[in-house]
């Protein structure tokens, strides 16, 4: 079992406009893993706002993986990678690689994606699209790998 924190960044969320469905998603989808959402919130599209969020969240609250949910695209306030990086202490390219990859098996637009992550002490934080959809799928792919990356950022990967 593991902890996250799930941080939708929408500016419609935000204000009321439309309802959160892919914060909700990323639960639903990791609850056969067992994990244990510690925070949840939705934040607009405004970096120096999603910096401090994960920072915070990474810093005092230390779950195990930050999801992020939104904003990865090439629009001007899609901004949630250059947030990431800003906050992260290394990357790890991996994982949105790996999703972009399949993705693309599906969909041309997903090059468009400039989704990232990275480790803040020792929170793994992962970028995912911002719909539903495309957040089960995203999830599909990096699913099998969390446990390990998990273990291996506490120290207790197995060689």
């Amino acid at each position: 079992m593991f902890t996250v924190a799930i941080l939708t960044i929408s500016d419609r969320s935000f204000r009321g406009e439309r309802q959160d469905a892919s914060g909700p998603a990323i639960r639903e989808c990791l609850a056969p893993l067992g994990v244990h959402v510690l925070k949840y919130e939705v934040v607009p599209d405004e970096k120096d706002m999603i910096v401090d969020r994960l920072i915070v969240w990474a810093d005092e609250a230390g779950p195990d993986v930050i999801f992020t949910t939104g904003g990865t695209g090439v629009g001007p306030r899609d901004v949630t990678p250059e947030a990431t990086l800003a906050a992260v202490d290394r990357v790890a390219t991996g994982f949105g690689e790996a999703v972009r990859w399949q993705s693309l098996q599906n969909v041309p637009t997903a090059l468009l994606s400039r989704a990232t992550a990275g480790i803040r002490k020792g929170s793994l934080i992962i970028n995912l699209p911002g719909s539903p959809r495309a957040v089960r799928e995203s999830l599909e792919v990096i699913m099998p790998a969390l446990p390990h990356a998990v273990e291996t950022l506490r120290g207790e990967a197995q060689e």
